[in-house]
């Protein structure tokens, strides 16, 4: 039997809308203006950064998009979070972004006009293409999603001229001057601007994506700010998870209930989780990015949390925790996170403004290799195990000691290596340093008792005048504090 001969109609469930309807939803709506002294959070900041970025390029045109939804199951999409190029630059960071578009105009050869090129508030009525889209259209209806402005607001949220989004489409058609364009946010700009191209075309439009991380690098006291508002929600969303560890240590799915009282947290506080949450309990500490959170905890396991609050501003938090879900280190767990504690405070201890960005994983690296030397575990000597032609105390480490941290977890990644991995610390750098130890349930090579640990202890600091600040130092770190915090939170 085919569809055809079943006579099912696969389309649009939603009831239809009578003539009659559709005119009275046009009629008797009262004006509902945004408040008239509302600026973009940043508002006095980004204009700095779009000379900065116009100083870069001139004489070229500069395309900048917010992103698209994107399908998560049929009709229903994921929650959208814009591009963070596009939200440092507008300080537009809100769900009603979709589809949006900077575009920096060249006004002569050495200066660019910022246009934003937005879809305006659904009409009440009256016009005859987008007239019903308030109360119609699940994607972008007010009534479906809730008020976006009108151009005029938008205008004056931003400090920025506004053009409604059809006109992007004229803009793009015809005679184009030099043109980059951030591509692979928004596949139907890419499309318009003939993106991708030739090889010529990827590699400017490459550069370009290298510069816009290149000047988030160094973060600017606000930025500073909104990091450790990020980070101070973070520090309660652990201290709430503490509070419920007698609750998730009862559920089959402890490992959920604690991603949920953190996201709780995170969504009451910020926009949400600057990243899936890890919470990972006993083996499943040894998975570096376990996000499916779907094990019981054993109270005489360790808890490895690494989570994160994004502020409404988007920057986000990276802090990681490995707690004793009994409260109380066993000898064999404090062994093993005492090394991977004095790795962590080793890598801190280099940081200040003209260190190298790779000198806090190398100190770290030296005290992880020396630490497994003594411990018998390694085949060679310490030195033969970080040699670069050996590297073999990775085996129970693996990845790099840290990153760079601001609006996105693992920020600024477009980033050349000459001005991230291979260059030297400024003021105004926010990084993590996160060792670990992951050392598995399988692994032959370790002794019994070491099986199946996994520790990581993760701060952010932001590099100073004079060294760094530990913008998470509010949660404890040593053995005998987190003891004695946990005790205190428990009761």
């Amino acid at each position: 039997m085919t569809l055809r001969q079943t006579g099912l109609n696969t389309g649009s469930h939603d009831l239809p809308v009578s003539a009659a309807l559709n005119a009275f939803m046009g009629t008797s709506w009262a004006p509902t203006p945004l408040p008239a002294e509302n600026r973009v959070p940043g508002y006095a900041v980004t204009p700095g950064r779009r000379t900065r970025l116009s100083a870069a390029f001139p004489g070229e045109r500069l395309i900048v998009p917010a992103g698209r939804l994107k399908v998560r199951s049929n009709d229903v999409d994921y929650r959208f979070r814009p591009h963070s190029a596009y939200a440092w630059l507008t300080g537009l960071t809100g769900e009603d972004q979709v589809g949006h578009v900077l575009v920096l105009e060249p006004t002569g050869p050495d200066g660019h006009e910022p246009v934003l090129y937005l879809r305006p508030r659904s009409p009440r009525g009256g016009d005859p293409v987008r007239g019903a889209e308030f109360f119609r259209d699940r994607r972008y209806g007010e009534f479906w999603v809730g008020r976006r402005p009108d151009l005029d607001e938008a205008a004056r949220l931003t400090g920025v001229r506004v053009e409604h989004l059809d006109e992007l489409d004229k803009l793009l058609t015809g005679p184009q001057p030099a043109t980059r364009v951030l591509t692979g946010v928004d596949p139907e700009l890419d499309a318009a601007t003939g993106r991708p191209g030739p090889a010529a075309l990827a590699d400017a439009d490459g550069l370009f994506a290298a510069v816009l991380s290149e000047l988030r690098l160094i973060k600017d006291t606000w930025e500073v700010e909104q990091l450790q508002l990020s980070v101070d929600h973070t520090v309660l969303g652990f201290e709430d998870v503490v509070r419920a560890l007698p609750a998730a240590l009862r559920h089959h799915r402890g490992e959920r209930w604690i991603e949920g009282v953190f996201n709780l947290r995170a969504r009451a506080e910020g926009n949400g989780i600057g990243y899936e949450t890890i919470a990972a309990s006993g083996a499943h500490a040894g998975v570096l990015h376990w996000i499916r959170n779907d094990g019981a905890l054993d109270p005489n396991a360790l808890l490895l949390l690494d989570a994160g609050v994004e502020t409404d501003t988007l920057y986000t938090a990276d802090i990681t925790r490995t707690l004793p879900l009994s409260g109380t280190f066993t000898p064999v767990q404090r062994q093993a996170y005492e090394l991977v504690l004095a790795a962590q405070q080793a890598g801190i201890d280099t940081l200040r403004p003209g260190a190298r960005f790779r000198d806090f994983h190398a100190a770290a690296a030296r005290v992880i290799a020396e630490g497994l030397a003594d411990w018998g575990i390694l085949p060679v000597s310490a030195e033969e195990a970080l040699a670069e032609d050996s590297g073999l105390y990775r085996r129970y480490t693996l990845c790099g000691t840290g990153h760079m941290l601001g609006l996105d977890v693992h920020d600024c990644a477009k980033a050349r290596a000459e001005t991230y991995l291979d260059a030297v610390l400024e003021e105004g750098h926010v990084l993590t340093v996160e060792p670990g130890l992951y050392l598995q349930t399988d692994d032959e090579t370790l002794p019994a008792e070491l099986r199946g640990l996994g520790i990581r202890i993760e701060d952010d600091l932001v590099i100073t005048a004079d060294g760094a600040r530990l913008m998470s130092g509010a949660l404890p770190r040593s053995v005998p504090a987190v003891e004695a915090w946990m005790a205190e939170l428990l009761g």
